[in-house]
């Protein structure tokens, strides 16, 4: 097959000395055994996405390894020293359990060293939200996690914390790439100085727990705490070293955990995928519920940032909920015990994004407080409560199974979301409901809003090229009714503008810039496309909404829902 010359050329360098003889061993074997496989990884750069850099190990520049990771490390080392020239910098490192991620920590954690930074490195995996605690812990000037969160074993990846604990935004994002960018790989300096290298344990751990309980614990009785019978999962992730140890903690003595998926694996060996967005992932999990007869079940992915729930519905029956299902409990949750504090002074907020339901903003209404509404990515969020120090952020979320608690950490975290969820059910158990009823009485009050999600995965270069036509195609020539609706706005977060149909007027988003359209149609419905920014694949966010008169209709209403969503993704021929 013809290659480009200037994926050659780059080929070419890294068969240069810079790079070590194993590398350019491989990259030998590919030329002559799988060009196509060569020209995927090299044919560009990783990029920094809505959750840092994501990718599949290898040798290329497409590719995480110790030259691709060593490079962002040495541009970031270069720029803090721009950021902070007078000051003895700090970082701190945290990895998971996917294969090499302590040994590209490790090295990580050299260069930062050989750069005369501090770091504090983590002796073994622990979950992503404790980085982002730990940084500020120890008052620490960046952090990093060696992480490709619920991606297939074969990836990796590198995220980026900022003093505030929360991911890096612009515009420090563009001015670190363009320090990465001005580096060649030659410059790269691996040999670690030790003695500035920090081994970080129980201590962090500690405080970790204390701040996690202190933060989603709202007064549950103790017997009520004991009565809750929980299931968890970390499907073979660090959500082990923390969660069963914060709920006992927190008084949580019934936790039945799914024993073959107790021990982190990179391999993941029981689900073909470790994300809780997924039924099938905690098929184990719901097992084991019906055969102790749980009241919940709980499962992390391995990066311990998303929580997956299921509860029994009201025939008794498992029921796995959705990402936007179980934040609007939660927030509901926290807003009720604010307001019974006498918390709530209208300074305070919430956090969602533009792909999640809506019904977030009637909540915070209904409560007389703010809802921001950011791009899609929990570093939004976090940047929010840096940008306005003068409003308490309560918590917020995002569709993709993600909530944050208060801002002990800046971004999603399931150690917390799992100790709040058991607290909202054991206090609903407790009082003679559920937390699958509070939902449905939620729906009550706010209208039934229902969303669903279709992703789309289009790998290699020829699927880059394909989500970018469906984006050109859904922007250029914009559907004009969707299942007998008028479509009424469409915004593009790409242009920041936003265009009424109805009255023909265009007006401005005060937004960053994101490759992002929503339509919304004349009865409420909105639809959200939005290619992914660490992975191969577009995705389809629906959210439609009708009103709930009873509970004893809420299946009727569902079944409606249900094919409304059909419909209109046969319309959209994405079936």
């Amino acid at each position: 097959m013809h290659i480009e010359q200037n994926i050659l050329d780059q080929v070419n360098e890294w068969l240069t000395p810079t790079f070590d003889q194993d590398t350019q061993t491989e990259i030998e074997a590919l030329m002559t055994s799988d060009p196509k496989g060569l020209e995927d990884a090299f044919y560009k750069n990783l990029e920094f996405g809505t959750g840092g850099m994501r990718g599949v190990m290898g040798v290329g520049t497409n590719r995480i390894n110790k030259y691709t990771l060593g490079k962002n490390t040495q541009g970031l080392s270069n720029y803090l020293k721009k950021c902070f020239p007078n000051e003895e910098l700090k970082v701190a490192i945290a990895y998971d359990c996917r294969k090499n991620s302590d040994t590209l920590a490790k090295i990580v954690a050299d260069i930062f060293s050989a750069n005369n930074i501090k770091v504090y490195l983590f002796s073994e995996l622990r979950p992503t939200p404790e980085l982002s605690f730990a940084l500020k812990h120890l008052d620490c000037h960046a952090g990093i996690v060696l992480t490709a969160s619920h991606n297939p074993p074969e990836y990796n990846g590198y995220k980026v914390y900022w003093q505030d604990g929360g991911q890096i935004v612009p515009p420090q994002d563009g001015e670190i790439i363009a320090e990465i960018e001005a580096l060649k790989y030659s410059d790269i300096i691996f040999s670690a100085n030790e003695s500035l290298i920090e081994y970080i344990n129980e201590a962090v751990d500690e405080a970790f727990i204390n701040s996690t309980i202190e933060n989603a614990s709202f007064n549950t009785p103790k017997l009520a705490k004991e009565n809750l019978n929980i299931v968890f999962t970390p499907l073979h992730g660090t959500s082990v070293k923390s969660i069963p140890a914060v709920l006992a903690k927190a008084g949580y003595t019934n936790v039945n955990i799914v024993a073959a998926q107790e021990i982190p694996d990179g391999n993941f060996p029981t689900v073909k995928s470790p994300n809780p967005e997924e039924p099938e992932a905690l098929a184990m999990a719901l097992e084991l519920a019906d055969k102790v007869n749980a009241d919940i079940v709980i499962g992390t992915d391995p990066d311990s940032d998303r929580l997956g729930v299921a509860v029994r519905d009201t025939n008794g029956k498992m029921m796995l909920l959705n990402g936007n299902q179980t934040m609007v409990v939660m927030t509901a949750f926290l807003l009720e015990q604010w307001k019974r504090a006498d918390k709530i002074t209208g300074t305070e907020f919430i956090g969602s994004t533009i792909v999640s339901t809506p019904m977030m903003l009637d909540l915070a209404s209904a409560y007389g407080i703010e809802c921001k509404v950011g791009l899609t990515g929990f570093k939004w969020i976090a940047k929010f409560i840096k940008d306005f120090p003068n409003q308490k952020f309560i918590g917020g979320g995002e569709e993709s199974f993600g909530y944050m608690v208060g801002d002990a950490v800046r971004d999603k975290d399931a150690v917390a979301a799992s100790l709040l969820v058991c607290e909202i059910a054991a206090q609903a158990k407790a009082s003679g409901s559920s937390l699958y009823k509070e939902l449905i009485n939620l729906y009550l009050d706010f209208g039934f809003y229902k969303e669903h999600l279709i992703s789309l995965t289009k790998k290699g270069k020829e699927g880059l090229i394909e989500i970018n036509q469906m984006m050109i195609d859904l922007r250029d020539n914009p559907m004009e009714t969707i299942n007998g609706q008028r479509v009424v706005c469409i915004e593009d977060y790409q242009n920041t503008t936003a265009r009424d149909l109805i009255n023909n007027e265009t007006f401005d988003l005060d937004i960053p810039k994101s490759n992002v359209l929503i339509y919304y149609l004349e009865d409420g419905t909105k639809i959200c496309a939005r290619p992914s920014g660490t992975e191969p694949k577009i995705k389809f966010y629906f959210s439609v909404n009708a009103i709930l008169e009873e509970a004893n209709d809420f299946e009727e209403a569902n079944t409606f829902l249900d094919t409304k969503i059909q419909n209109i993704i046969t319309e959209m021929k994405l079936n």
